[in-house]
């Protein structure tokens, strides 16, 4: 009896250090992520209780929901990420928990970077448009590089390079065309433009 007291106080001082974590100040639309080997009622009525009544939060029931990620096709959108568990890339049997920036990051990425390449910049020359690209790229990539980037990576290095294209036949009052034996790419490429791909493990 004395062991089961004792184990009972721990878990309460863990309970309370946890909760007191928890207390301050939060930002009108904070966004939290609960994670938890095991899920039922318990546990929901438990945390709306803890997060309404004790840390005095409005829960937006609209956007609550609970995810399993061990089931097929289940997938979390949290901060640009999305998080979801793969088929081993080897084969195996098991699988692997995969991350990589969201679909709805990705569409943002392309709405930035059509701003920045567009026909108000026909007066900007080549290279030092490439450099203010490179400049939002690195900044994306840096954030993004963590997990498992490379598919959208290489759907930004081909959005950037079709975006440029487009950019230069439009400007131009003949047909653009890259140096002699050079495809569209490596000339970009020679003029500084930056491969997502060499900056992470692709």
């Amino acid at each position: 009896m004395h062991r089961l007291v004792n184990r009972s106080r721990m878990s309460g001082d863990v309970h309370v250090r946890f909760c007191e974590g928890l207390r301050g100040r939060f930002p009108r639309a904070t966004r939290l992520v609960i994670m938890a080997r095991y899920q039922g009622n318990q546990l929901r009525e438990f945390t709306e209780s803890k997060i309404e009544s004790w840390l005095g939060l409005k829960l937006n029931r609209t956007k609550t929901k609970i995810v399993n990620l061990q089931a097929h096709g289940e997938s979390l959108d949290f901060l640009g990420f999305t998080f979801r568990y793969d088929k081993d890339l080897r084969g195996r049997s098991h699988r692997y928990l995969n991350s990589g920036p969201s679909k709805k990051a990705i569409n943002a990425e392309q709405e930035k970077l059509r701003s920045i390449i567009n026909k108000e910049a026909s007066y900007i020359p080549l290279p030092k448009l490439i450099e203010k690209v490179n400049q939002h790229l690195i900044g994306w990539s840096s954030y993004f590089r963590l997990g498992y980037p490379r598919v959208a990576f290489r759907k930004i290095n081909w959005y950037v390079g079709e975006r440029l294209t487009c950019h230069l036949r439009r400007r131009s009052q003949r047909p653009y065309r890259p140096p002699e034996g050079l495809s569209y790419y490596r000339h970009y490429r020679r003029l500084g433009l930056i491969d997502l791909c060499d900056r992470t493990r692709c």
